[in-house]
């Protein structure tokens, strides 16, 4: 399930674009409209005769008919319509009139209901092409198709199958040419009578009222096929005039009827039953769910992009009072004083024999003074035994049997000396700074625990940039966010500290979850405790290098988070600390930690459906403008961070790719979670390509310290 949900879960929400696509704008719209042609080839009754056409019998010379007299063929052209077609249905049926309804298949898979009722009135529909090209331009295999489609429409909308067919962009008999009388016949060879006009309301120009109705009123007492609309934009002018016309015909002693009953011939319509009609009504079916599953994903669309414009709106006004408030505290305003005592440091470790060695020498250059505990979780690699032969002052080995990195800390704690104990994890180097940076802000009694500033030392291949982005912008742009909010989610492992006293009272490191840093950063919160940011405790960590690793650690992060925020829930009706945590920080997580990624994936499922199907140019430049906000939130952050500009590079490839990447990834931590399944905890191989820290933040931007690698 957790492997078969999102791919099943792409395809049916790819398929209903994909239908919605069809229907709507057809995957090669065709707006081509082609110019008056010689009319040599068509016969001269036909140019001479009547606005019906019927072509059917190919052994015989086409017939041309005319509307008896005193009658009128109201025809409406584009329907249906959901706001002008009801209307107009209304009119016909409060006056007794009788109309034709050319509706093309976009339409009427759309708005099945009002086809629907079209036939039950009495009126008559017939195809007016799916999607409205101009026939003459296409072969005879599309044009079938064209008609084929619309049929479906019908008959799953009806039940009905119609013999009547008009051409879009035709007018009068009289204007086929060469190009456009070879389609007359071919449709008619597939069992079609042709319906031209004799009259043109222009309704199209909205040329008023008034216009519309002269246009429509023949100069003598001859019948006429009157060509109106009922889609296409605004139609109150058709609308009005409507009811006025067929009054005023009335009382000169015409009468409204269809196609067929004005030239006394069967109905056009032929009931549809069995196969035919379950193929037409299971179109009809799919067009009107992938409708409402768009307008949901619509909706959502709009919901993440709130999110999303919010988050990066909320995270640049609240990352620059939080820059502000450090320049001021660095400056000596509101100083506390330093904190200068002893600090333990714990490294758990479980085979970091790549790793381990550049570990330990980045803490031995600490400036500040600290023990190290290097608690060894029954590796098999002889990690402990590489620290030990370092023979360096001040640290230690514990060795365990392997029982997981929670219970590892769990024995750190109980042997450290001190009451501030910084954690760590064994693949990280930290800055001779470090410590004492992330010490500082226990000089506040009300601080209980410490984020550091976690970055990324593999950063030179694609995935490590993304990653490095990721960390920059998406996770220590948060914390100085959350910071100010005072809800910080979570104290990374790589680079965190806390008081003794306060993991004492939280029970220690808790094996309940996966991730047990946001599980003891939520626990401390909702004990009183302040959980702040310091920005300069820069700690250097070994990111994922494959995307298999980065899978891996992705999915145990989300599901631990997803684990803790459960265990937390009750936070939300609590009071106090725990309440405001609650009611202030779950819900950012959930928005922006969980269902913000989840959601996100839409954009580019957009994109891809507003490049093939349109509107292209605005798909574009839409997804362009949400880049260049995201972009504008990774260069302040780059910049807060003092990290060189050149990574981001890969930005817009990095918001495709690796978006979907964490989206599938969230889709199965859902599915974990919701299933009831476990999660093992899952080891990442790391290579030990982060050996050592930049010796200042100065020299990160050159170009031979462009990261702490070997």
């Amino acid at each position: 399930m957790r492997y078969l949900l999102p791919v099943v879960l792409l395809a049916v929400m790819s398929g209903m674009l994909i239908v919605r696509g069809y229907v709507y704008s057809s995957f090669v719209p065709d707006h081509r409209v082609r110019p008056p042609a010689s009319t040599s080839r068509v016969p001269e009754h036909i140019l001479d005769g009547g606005p019906v056409i019927d072509a059917r019998d190919a052994s015989k010379p086409a017939k041309s008919l005319n509307i008896p007299d005193r009658t009128i063929v109201l025809t409406f052209d584009d329907g249906p319509d959901p706001v002008w077609t009801p209307k107009i249905l209304d009119i016909l049926d409060r006056y007794g009139a009788k109309a034709t309804f050319f509706v093309t298949g976009t339409n009427t898979a759309r708005h099945p209901a009002i086809v629907k009722r079209m036939v039950a009135d009495g009126n008559e529909v017939g195809v007016h092409t799916f999607d409205h090209p101009d026939l003459s331009y296409l072969g005879t295999s599309t044009i079938k198709r064209e008609i084929s489609r619309t049929q479906l429409a019908i008959e799953g909308a009806a039940g009905v199958r119609t013999a009547l067919f008009r051409p879009p962009y035709s007018s009068f008999a009289d204007a086929l040419d060469n190009k456009s009388w070879p389609v007359t016949q071919y449709v008619g060879s597939l069992g079609y009578i042709g319906v031209f006009d004799s009259l043109d309301s222009e309704d199209w120009q909205r040329p008023g009222v008034g216009r519309i109705g002269k246009n429509s009123t023949p100069k003598n007492p001859h019948g006429a096929v009157v060509l109106m609309h009922d889609f296409g934009g605004d139609r109150t002018e058709t609308v009005q005039a409507l009811a006025h016309y067929i009054q005023k015909m009335h009382d000169k002693g015409y009468r409204f009827e269809t196609v067929t009953e004005a030239l006394h011939a069967p109905s056009a319509h032929t009931p549809v039953r069995g196969t035919d009609l379950l193929k037409g009504k299971a179109f009809v079916a799919a067009v009107t769910l992938s409708d409402n599953v768009t307008e949901g994903l619509i909706g959502c669309i709009a919901f993440v992009g709130v999110l999303v414009i919010g988050r990066f709106a909320l995270m640049l006004i609240l990352a620059f009072v939080h820059a502000r408030r450090s320049r001021r505290r660095k400056k000596g305003k509101g100083l506390l004083p330093p904190v200068t005592e002893p600090v333990t440091v714990l490294v758990p470790a479980y085979n970091e024999s790549k790793c381990i060695a550049a570990t330990v020498r980045s803490l031995s250059r600490s400036d500040h003074p600290i023990e190290v505990l290097v608690i060894d979780d029954g590796s098999t690699d002889g990690t402990a035994d590489i620290v030990e032969a370092m023979w360096l002052p001040n640290v230690r080995v514990i060795r365990q049997q392997n029982a997981g990195k929670p219970a590892a800390l769990n024995n750190g704690i109980r042997h450290a000396r001190y009451e501030i104990i910084v954690m760590m994890d064994g693949d990280t180097v930290f800055e001779e700074s470090t410590v004492r940076e992330l010490v500082q802000p226990f000089a506040d009694p009300g601080v209980g625990a410490v984020s550091g500033n976690a970055k990324v030392g593999n950063r030179d291949s694609l995935i490590g940039a993304w990653q490095h982005i990721e960390y920059v912008m998406g996770f220590n742009l948060d914390r100085r966010m959350y910071d100010l909010l005072r809800c910080m989610p979570t104290i990374p492992g790589a680079c965190g500290a806390f008081r003794r006293e306060v993991l004492r009272e939280v029970g220690g490191m808790s094996e309940d979850t996966l991730a047990e840093d946001t599980d003891i950063t939520m626990a401390i919160h909702r004990r009183g405790w302040q959980v702040v940011y310091a920005e300069d405790a820069r700690a250097w960590t070994e990111a994922p290098e494959s995307v298999q690793q980065l899978w891996s650690q992705r999915y145990r992060w989300c599901y631990g988070t997803m684990q803790a925020m459960w265990k937390h829930r009750r936070a939300v009706i609590e009071r106090g600390p725990s309440g405001r945590f609650g009611r202030v920080g779950l819900p950012f997580v959930a928005a922006f930690m969980v269902v913000a990624p989840l959601l996100a994936p839409l954009i580019d499922l957009f994109l891809i459906y507003g490049l093939v199907f349109g509107p292209t140019g605005k798909t574009i430049a839409s997804w362009a403008a949400l880049l260049c906000i995201q972009l504008v939130c990774a260069v302040y952050a780059f910049r807060l961070d003092k990290e060189p500009m050149w990574h981001l590079v890969s930005l817009p490839l990095q918001q495709i790719l690796y978006r979907v990447l964490m989206y599938v990834v969230l889709v199965q931590s859902w599915v974990t979670a919701l299933t009831g399944g476990r999660l093992r905890w899952q080891k990442l191989r790391r290579s030990g390509v982060v050996e050592s820290a930049p010796v200042g933040p100065g020299q990160r931007g050159r170009s031979d310290e462009r990261r702490p690698v070997a």
